[in-house]
């Protein structure tokens, strides 16, 4: 991958522009624009062996918690920065919390 296909990630781009410079030699897993940012979080994060999870993230993700989430992560001096990242998600209300909701169990009228 190319260093002007990863500095275009801020908004979606046009598959054509995308097909125009996806060399298949090169980007053998990366054929759509999520997969590219995906790709360049996991780059960026030093996790390549759960590129696949970041690639998910970026397809079902807003770019927007995404962005603040790696800004924070680069900014910091960690050795894991892929869990601080998924720290970061939780942080920002990426993943809604489950509550679970006790039901009083009324008796049944005899």
């Amino acid at each position: 991958m190319t260093k002007n296909q990863i500095s275009k990630f801020s908004s979606p781009q046009k598959i054509g522009d995308i097909l125009v410079k996806f060399n298949p030699l090169e980007d053998k897993y990366i054929s759509r624009e999520f997969q590219a940012y995906g790709y360049y979080l996991s780059e960026s994060l030093n996790d390549l062996k759960h590129r696949s999870i970041y690639m998910k993230l970026a397809k079902t993700m807003p770019r927007a918690l995404l962005e603040k989430a790696l800004s924070y992560v680069k900014d910091s001096n960690v050795k894991r920065k892929g869990a601080l990242f998924m720290w970061k998600l939780k942080q920002l209300g990426a993943w809604e919390k489950k509550v679970k909701s006790k039901k009083k169990i009324e008796d049944i009228p005899f």
